[in-house]
């Protein structure tokens, strides 16, 4: 992954692998007919080198894709 690539989260703060988010919306995951609800906290992120996305597991669904728009530091 190329380290010149800065995450950023909803509210502008820089993202790091390892770090916890919270969802700020409730998002239907496709593919599944699970809906992840908002004020969920991710764990573990992992960065992926794409600045808009972030990688992650929840209790629903593992090798979730997220966006960053839709997330904020915890």
């Amino acid at each position: 992954m190329p380290n010149d690539v800065i995450v950023r989260d909803s509210n502008g703060a820089q993202l790091n692998d390892g770090d916890s988010v919270t969802l700020i919306k409730d998002l239907k995951v496709k593919g599944t007919s699970e809906t992840i609800k908002r004020g969920t906290l991710v764990k573990a992120i992992r960065l992926n080198g794409n600045p808009g996305d972030i990688e992650c597991n929840t209790k629903q669904v593992k090798g979730l894709v997220l966006k960053t728009e839709f997330v904020k530091k915890a």
